[in-house]
C-alpha cells in the first residue's frame, strides 16, 4: 500500500465522518426549530387566552357599571318623578322643534 492509497483511504474516512456529522447537525437543527415553533405556539395561545380573559372581565365590569347607572337613574326618577317628567317633556319638545325646522 502506498502513501497515496493510504491518504486517499483516510480522506474517504474523514469525508464519511464529516457527512455523518453534518447529518446529525441537520437533525439537531430540525429538532431545535420544531421545539422553538412549539414554544412560540404555546406562548401565542397563552397570550390569546389572557387577552380573552381580560376582555371578558372588562365587558363584565362595563355591564355591572351600566346596571348600576340604570339603577341610580331609576332611583332618581322614583325620588323626583315630576322633575323626570319635565325633563322628558323638554327633551321631546326640543327634538320636535329640531325635526320641524329640518323639514321646513
Amino acid at each position: 500500500m502506498t502513501k497515496t492509497e493510504g491518504a486517499a483511504g483516510d480522506f474517504a474516512a474523514d469525508l464519511a465522518a464529516l457527512r455523518q456529522d453534518v447529518a446529525r447537525l441537520a437533525e439537531t437543527m430540525g429538532e431545535l426549530v420544531r421545539h422553538q415553533t412549539q414554544a412560540a405556539g404555546h406562548r401565542v395561545s397563552e397570550a390569546v387566552g389572557e387577552a380573552k380573559d381580560r376582555i371578558s372581565s372588562s365587558v363584565a365590569d362595563a355591564q355591572k357599571r351600566a346596571c348600576a347607572a340604570g339603577g341610580e337613574i331609576e332611583a332618581s326618577i322614583e325620588r323626583n318623578p315630576l322633575t323626570a317628567v319635565l325633563i322628558a317633556v323638554g327633551v321631546g319638545m326640543s327634538l320636535g322643534m329640531l325635526m320641524s325646522r329640518s323639514r321646513g
